[in-house]
């Protein structure tokens, strides 16, 4: 069962994939989960450690990028993703504030999710409590959809939506 944990929680990791693959994983299996656990432990693993992460990520970035902006060309990387970052999530947070991120973070789609939360709230100097909490919401958010999903694919519930998500 460790294994299986250290595993969900290495998936996590990944930027880009975070919960999105590490649930799917844990629930409907996978050639590196070598015990199966119960949904409610792969569950509470994977969003535990991407709240983790996103808060990790957005306390790191500040002094990251002070001391990469000593360097001209990651200097220029890093204001590259940090714009794409901003320009990506400002019409949301402008428009619906904090529940905006949250929605960010939370919607289960490839380019979203805790990594770029935490760089586009940074980018926008959003304050730290405010995004801890948009965090937990946004991976609390993230979390059903997908496992609702793989609930209901492990049921054997025939959609041709989710014969998509399979067969892609």
């Amino acid at each position: 069962m460790l294994k299986t944990i250290a595993i969900l929680f290495c998936i996590t990791l990944i930027p880009g994939l975070e919960l999105r693959a590490s649930i799917p994983m844990g629930i409907l299996g996978g050639k590196w989960i070598a015990s199966p656990m119960a949904w409610p432990a792969v569950v509470l693993t994977c969003v535990i450690s991407n709240i983790l992460i996103g808060w990790a990520v957005f306390w790191l970035l500040g002094p990251v990028v002070k001391f990469f902006r000593r360097i001209g060309f990651i200097d220029r990387l890093l204001a590259k993703y940090l714009d794409s970052a901003q320009r990506r999530l400002k019409p949301n947070v402008e428009k619906y504030g904090f529940w905006g991120l949250a929605v960010f973070i939370g919607i289960p789609l490839p380019l979203t999710g805790a990594y770029s939360g935490a760089a586009g709230a940074y980018a926008l100097g959003m304050e730290t409590k405010r995004f801890m909490i948009a965090n937990v919401v946004g991976v609390l958010i993230a979390a059903v959809c997908v496992t609702v999903i793989c609930l209901l694919i492990r049921a054997g519930i025939d959609c041709a939506f989710f014969n998509l998500l399979i067969k892609s």
